[in-house]
């Protein structure tokens, strides 16, 4: 049963994702938790427990934050070989920080129309 704290990461998870261009909510595989996908590929991934976020993260952008802060930030198992870091969600969860993230995920993984309409769409800039 999920607690108010995953609770609150989900709906804020949800609020920054899905105001991205053409960004959806399909699970991965088979679990449970939100994953947020753009044209069917993934940009942004929650544990099942809520605890911990995994995003694309830009060339070198992996080891600069994880070495910046190793409690925050981590390598993910599996598609951390592949530059994707993990962002713990415990404590003070710093919202404007993760949508910062998260938008930098987006923009590796989106086609470039879906990028373009980001950069020119009203009021760029995501809610935090």
């Amino acid at each position: 049963m999920p607690t108010s704290r995953s609770g609150a990461v989900v709906t804020n998870l949800r609020r920054i994702c899905l105001a991205f261009p053409g960004a959806a909510e399909k699970p991965f595989g088979g679990h449970v938790s939100p994953a947020f996908r753009v044209r069917d590929k993934l940009f942004c991934t929650l544990s099942e427990d809520g605890s911990y976020v995994t995003l694309k993260a830009g060339p070198g952008d992996q080891a600069l934050l994880v070495a910046s802060d190793p409690e925050r930030f981590f390598v993910p198992p599996y598609v951390g070989a592949k530059g994707w870091v993990g962002v713990r969600m415990h404590g003070a969860v710093d919202w404007e920080e993760v949508a910062e993230l998260a938008e930098d995920s987006y923009r590796l993984i989106a086609p470039r129309s879906l990028v373009t309409e980001l950069d020119e769409g009203p009021g760029r800039g995501l809610p935090v």
